[in-house]
Formats: structure tokens, sequence, C-alpha cells
């Protein structure tokens, strides 16, 4: 694999999970944690859209790219979430449903992948991750008064989003299952 800037910054965004993971749940710093989590969090956020269009821009997109970016994504904030459910901030069934729509979109993909199709994010798919990542950093910041209502709406507008997507590409890519046997 030939290392340039779009996958080097993917690498980095999983490298930054379990630091990241450490900072929500272990006791380094006190109230100070959380700050650092959440900031790791926005920046690794950060990385997936610099990593995309560094990737396009430069015309660097890899199979590496392909494969690795959404998979770092979905480590990312599937971490951020199972954090937040041991921390009593998010509810585990929500959790449950966001994570089973990763991996009926990965099976998806990899049934796909083997005939040879490239299954491209959608615009759904994109709002979701978007809805998820502002979620989690609102629940991570975790400021009250106001931003509890925010915290709300977003978990649950990342949740139907969830919901769209998944329906979005199960019509939209149907027929790969048509051959499965």
């Amino acid at each position: 694999m030939k290392m340039n800037v779009p996958n080097f910054l993917t690498l980095l965004r999983v490298f930054m999970v379990p630091v990241f993971v450490v900072f929500m749940l272990a006791d380094i710093l006190g109230e100070a944690d959380r700050y650092v989590a959440g900031a790791l969090f926005i920046a690794a956020s950060l990385t997936d859209t610099l990593d995309g269009y560094l990737a396009r821009k430069n015309n660097q997109i890899t199979v590496f790219g392909k494969f690795m970016d959404p998979l770092a994504d979905k480590l990312l904030v599937c971490a951020a979430m199972i954090c937040l459910v041991e921390l009593g901030q998010l509810p585990g069934w929500i959790v449950i449903i966001i994570v089973s729509r990763e991996f009926i979109i990965s099976g998806f993909r990899l049934i796909a992948a083997e005939r040879g199709v490239v299954i491209a994010a959608s615009y759904w798919g994109k709002f979701k991750t978007v809805s998820q990542m502002v979620m989690v950093i609102l629940l991570v910041f975790d400021f009250g008064g106001v931003f509890d209502i925010l915290e709300q709406i977003f978990i649950y507008l990342a949740l139907a989003l969830t919901l769209i997507s998944l329906a979005d590409y199960i019509y939209k890519n149907i027929g790969i299952l048509k051959e499965v046997h």
C-alpha cells in the first residue's frame, strides 16, 4: 500500500479511537478527561472530511481508502456510543440499532465487492454520519441546560437517519442479494 496523506489521516483516525476511549472511561485528568475526549473526537471527525476532500482533489483514491475510511468512521462513532452507554448517557437499544445497521451495510458491501461492485456512500449515509457525530459531541461535552434538548433531538435524529439510510441502501442495492444462495 502506498501511503498518501488521505490514507495517513484515515489510519490516524483509527489510532485515535483507543485514546479517545481511555479519556472517556478512565479517570486520568479528572473533569478535563471529557474535554480531551471531546477534542479528540472532533479532531478525528474532521480528519474524515479532510481525507475525503484530499483524496478526491489530488486523485489519491485508493482501494485501501475506500475500505478503511468507512471502517474508521464506524470504529470512531461506535466506540463513542458504547462509551456513552457505559456512562448512562445513551440508551443501549439505540446503539444496538445503529450498530446493526452498520453490520447490515457492511454485509451488503462485502457481497457487492465479491461481484466487483462498489457501493458508494449515499447522501443519507453522509447525513447519518454527521448527525451521529454531532450527537456524540453534544453528549461528550454534556453542557446541560438547553443543550439537553439538543442532545435529545440529535439522538433521535441520528436514529431516524440511521433507519432511513438503511432503507435507502437496501432499496438501491437489493439486486445484490438476488443471486445469493
